[in-house]
């Protein structure tokens, strides 16, 4: 399980976490939504220690991840898969290049065979089969995000991290990256945790939603109950974004 409690960060006179306390169970979904700039990625960073909170901690398996020493904080980080926002690839690599990193970093007693039957694997898992030896600019934008999701995977972790998975895509790709992360979660047994502004994507991957308002969680459950909420909060979100 993952613990977060009284989370803050602030950058400058930007005070954007403002005391965030959530639960993340294993096995479940979860998105987490909330208005531009409200602090959705900066939460999700701080979950594997790219940034170090103000006060409160995030704790993994009982252990204060910003505690962790070296030796700990890798052997955490092994744990998880990161998809970011815009991919992140490597333009000069190739897609096979690209998704062996992790495994290149952290398996050092792999041999190459082993390590191209783990990528081809992987990229046959997210439909990009075939794919190895293609660079980043002769990809679409959802095959990006394949790849990136390939490269997530490579590690066999436990947690996977979306920042945005569906940003720039048309509705079409958007709904196949939805549709995969669905796959995923059924087929491996990972638990997703989704930062999204995008509401269709939520109502079709996640268990449970955490909406992030004025930098704390105002509201954790399923997407019926944020619904069926009379909050006036969550009833003026939902209006403004259809959900």
């Amino acid at each position: 399980m993952i613990e977060i409690k009284n989370l803050k960060k602030s950058f400058g006179s930007n005070y954007v976490l403002r005391g965030v306390d959530l639960d993340i169970i294993k096995g479940e979904s979860l998105a987490i939504i909330g208005r531009s700039g409200c602090g959705k990625s900066v939460l999700l960073k701080h979950i594997v220690a790219l940034l170090i909170p103000d006060e409160g901690f995030v704790k993994f398996d009982g252990k204060i991840v910003h505690e962790m020493n070296t030796f700990e904080l890798y052997e955490m980080r092994r744990k998880f898969g990161f998809l970011f926002q815009g991919a992140a690839l490597f333009d000069s690599m190739t897609v096979e290049e690209n998704v062996s990193l992790p495994l290149v970093e952290t398996q050092k007693n792999l041999s190459k065979k082993e390590i191209k039957k783990i990528i081809d694997e992987k990229l046959d898992l997210v439909g990009l089969k075939n794919t190895n030896n293609l660079k980043p600019a002769e990809l679409s934008g959802g095959m990006k995000k394949r790849v990136g999701l390939a490269r997530a995977l490579v590690t066999n972790p436990e947690f996977i991290l979306y920042d945005e998975p569906t940003t720039g895509l048309d509705p079409v790709m958007s709904d196949a990256i939805d549709d995969l992360i669905k796959e995923l979660n059924q087929k491996i047994n990972v638990t997703s945790i989704i930062v999204t502004h995008d509401m269709f994507s939520v109502k079709n991957v996640a268990d449970k939603i955490a909406m992030m308002h004025e930098g704390k969680i105002y509201f954790k459950g399923t997407p019926n109950e944020l619904i069926d909420s009379n909050d006036p909060v969550i009833q003026k979100f939902i209006q403004r974004t259809g959900f």
